[in-house]
């Protein structure tokens, strides 16, 4: 087996120019000539723009430009698209209301954009931008679900009466009404999935360039994929997409918000080529938190029916989701087809219907965030199977047994139509309750209570589609000195790509993996790719590499046969070495690689070069699961909740590099511990954000993040060649119910039956001092 090869725990390659400070990001990037760019934002949340005067700011010192939407409608430019117009339950398409690279007569959100300002340096750009005078009619406005779907609601947009966008549904609620009307049980429950907003460690930017001698862009963007972004922007600028080259250097995270373009991308193209020098925009933090995409913001009812035995029968949701004041690329999507496929979770319900009802609202645009609707729907369905448990006196690691899929079923498909490839979901959930001490939880429930402090335990199960949709593309070529270069399509935000693809060729050529080159992010180095989501590198990226690999071995294998004159059969690659077996005659990989590149040395009808471009569409979705088990301490006087042991056992297949994957599903515990206890988006009832900056929005600190206990336990994915199932967002899907659910059995002695995300030391307090009273009866 080569030195980290398939299946070892390599530390990431790329760490080390990290660590060294040669890592290159967006805004590492200066072109001579290089101007900078500030965004004119929105201050209230609806108002129709009455005038704007840029006057003094075109006359202010080193100031090139101040754009507004009618030099956009004049450039003759086009709108930010949605590529999800979902049909409803009447079968017509969401409403998709023009999505302008500048707000034209009305702005619909805090921080919409009104004017580009483009001037020698940023402090000039600011000031600037600053004396841009816009002239306001407010407007009322409306801030979230609740307020868009009541009676005479102020709209958002004139097209959408009642706010709504879609009302798309699922399933068959003709079977439901009739397995709910032979229930033994019913379990019902209410729940907020919070607004997130994504906070990356990279702020969102873009170096534009334009050169007038060939008409063609170069743009520096930080971006999950740029070919995508290219043929979008493309599409906007009218451009042709060979003419457009998009670069994305490092990532500093992305976590679905930085999948697509945004309207700085295009105003920043347009402004390069208007002024004839590049142009570049950098996000500041504050500027995060009113231009990127924001995620989650769903209202949910979920009813289970279930027999006398406490067997699901039937499985009803009915859910509104807030998708801002315009449509993203993929937003109504989201809570639609990406994620309520996975309501179904592990268990065998025989009748299901899911009805969501999307909204406008005058906030932010609300799109991916890591898992993208599978994290929603985990979160939903664990928290109603405890609530099962509850109403049934069934212990939930039971009743959760009782009404799994089993693996003897497998390939199992779901009353909602996805299919289980494979999976053992009783052998992972025995594992964790096994090694998160869950029998012993009792005597750490005393221990805790000595000290006036409340312990509870929780465990999720979750289930997710990733790894699927379109091809992948990935480039091989072995080089005259034995290295090798992969140009691959997708792009690491930060996920150690580099290291896991190296693996791969190091596993398969037997080389060192420091010999192995990977190419990301740039559509001049590779001719196609669909980019990093969905956690399909691997699944679909690396399979793509496979079969790159494929038929560099084969070429290799012919032209080794060819040198030393051998059968092709009884060539093998080993170590780097061609060898005909059972002899000591070998030639180098590298060798084999220098002749073929010349004509005269490669077997008769062969192309010159030893390189393989191939392509990989997935022939379905992979579906990692697992089991989450949490354990929290409550302190009643404040409200303040501690993690004190986390526990995850995940199914991912085949494991090429487990320390990338094990750091993968830390990350994603994270981000849900977040959500669950500290992250939330707070729009008044004005639709201003409240929780502007990070003195008012709660990110998880290391000090409030325990120790998380991982280990796998593994079935092979029968869909692509790997054997592998995604793992990019499954801590994040699996963290959030386990952690409630957690938090409700600690507080579930004093009465508290029910709290929502983010359970914030104020609502616990709170609701232990609501139950009190009703328990004191």
């Amino acid at each position: 087996m080569a030195k980290f090869g398939v299946g070892q725990g390599m530390k990431r390659k790329e760490d080390q120019r990290f660590l060294t400070g040669q890592g290159q990001y967006t805004d590492d990037l200066s072109i001579d000539g290089m101007v900078r760019a500030v965004l004119v934002r929105a201050p209230m949340a609806h108002a129709r723009i009455t005038g704007i005067d840029i006057a003094e700011a075109t006359a202010m010192p080193g100031v090139l430009a101040v754009l507004t939407a009618q030099d956009v409608a004049d450039a003759g430019l086009g709108d930010l698209p949605c590529a999800a117009l979902v049909n409803g339950s009447d079968g017509k398409p969401a409403i998709g209301p023009a999505y302008p690279l500048l707000a034209r007569d009305r702005v619909r959100h805090v921080g919409d954009a009104v004017a580009l300002v483009v001037a020698e340096t940023l402090d000039q750009a600011r000031d600037a931008a600053e004396s841009v005078d816009v002239s306001y009619d407010q407007l009322p406005a409306v801030s979230d679900v609740v307020s868009a779907s009541a009676a005479n609601a102020p709209l958002v947009w004139d097209e959408a009466p009642g706010n709504l966008c879609v009302d798309w549904e699922a399933g068959d609620a003709a079977a439901v009404r009739a397995a709910f009307a032979k229930a033994a049980t019913v379990a019902e429950l209410s729940l907020v999935n919070n607004r997130i907003i994504v906070n990356s460690i990279e702020p969102r930017g873009v170096v534009a360039a334009y050169d007038a001698s060939n008409g063609t862009y170069t743009l520096h963007v930080s971006t999950q994929g740029p070919h995508g972004v290219r043929d979008v922007l493309c599409g906007i600028l009218n451009a042709d997409p060979a003419s457009m080259r998009v670069i994305s250097p490092d990532v500093g995270g992305g976590f679905g918000m930085k999948i697509f373009p945004y309207r700085e991308h295009a105003l920043a193209a347009w402004a390069a080529k208007r002024i004839g020098r590049p142009v570049k925009w950098i996000g500041e933090r504050t500027e995060s938190f009113v231009s990127d995409t924001q995620g989650r913001d769903h209202r949910s009812t979920a009813r289970m029916a279930l027999d006398a035995d406490g067997r699901f029968l039937a499985l009803s949701v009915d859910t509104k989701a807030d998708l801002g004041a315009y449509l993203s690329l993929y937003g109504p999507a989201i809570p639609t087809v990406a994620g309520s496929g996975m309501l179904a979770g592990l268990y065998t319900t025989p009748a299901i219907h899911v009805r969501v009802r999307c909204y406008f609202t005058n906030t932010l645009p609300v799109d991916a965030y890591r898992g993208a609707g599978r994290p929603e729907a985990a979160y939903l369905v664990e928290r109603l199977v405890d609530q099962c448990a509850k109403v049934t006196g069934i212990a939930p690691d039971d009743i959760r047994r009782r009404n799994f899929a089993s693996a003897n079923l497998m390939p199992f498909t779901t009353t909602l139509g996805e299919v289980y490839d494979s999976g053992d979901f009783s052998a992972h959930l025995d594992k964790a309750l096994i090694e998160s001490g869950w029998s012993g939880i009792d005597a750490r429930k005393a221990g805790s209570s000595k000290h006036g402090k409340l312990r509870g335990i929780g465990v999720s199960t979750y289930v997710e589609a990733c790894g699927g949709g379109g091809p992948e593309w990935a480039d091989l070529r072995v080089q005259p000195d034995g290295t090798v270069v992969v140009p691959i399509g997708t792009r690491s935000t930060g996920q150690g790509h580099e290291t896991a693809y190296s693996q791969l060729v190091s596993e398969a050529f037997g080389i060192d993996n420091e010999l192995v080159t990977v190419i990301q992010g740039d559509t001049a180095a590779i001719a196609k790719g669909a980019g990093t989501d969905g956690s399909r590198s691997l699944p679909a990226g690396g399979s793509a590499l496979k079969a790159a690999v494929d038929v560099v071995i084969e070429k290799g294998k012919r032209i080794a046969a060819h040198a030393l004159e051998a059968a092709e059969a009884d060539i093998e690659l080993a170590d780097g070495q061609f060898t005909v077996a059972g002899t000591d005659r070998t030639v180098s990989l590298a060798e084999v690689a220098r002749r073929a590149e010349d004509p005269a040395q490669l077997p008769e009808g062969m192309t010159p070069g030893l390189s393989a471009n191939e392509s990989y569409t997935p022939k379905a979705s992979t579906y990692p699961n697992g089991t989450h088990v949490c354990e929290v301490e409550v302190d009643p006087d404040t409200g303040l909740v501690r993690v004190e042991r986390y526990t995850v056992v995940d199914d991912f297949g085949e494991v090429v590099n487990p320390m990338l994957l094990e750091g993968q599903v830390h990350g994603g515990v994270a981000q849900g511990i977040g959500q669950a206890l500290y992250e939330r988006c707070v729009y008044d009832t004005d639709a201003q954000l409240v929780s502007g900056s990070l003195m008012d929005y709660c990110l998880p600190r290391a000090d409030d993040l325990p120790l998380v206990g991982f280990t796998m336990s593994p079935t092979r994915c029968a869909t692509n060649p790997l054997g592998v199932k995604g793992c990019g967002e499954a801590g994040a899907i699996g963290a959030p119910p386990a952690v409630i659910n957690a938090l409700l059995d600690a507080l579930a002695p004093l009465g508290v039956t029910d709290i929502d995300m983010p359970a914030t030391p104020e609502r616990v307090w709170s609701a232990i001092q609501a139950a009190r009273p009703a328990a004191a009866e």
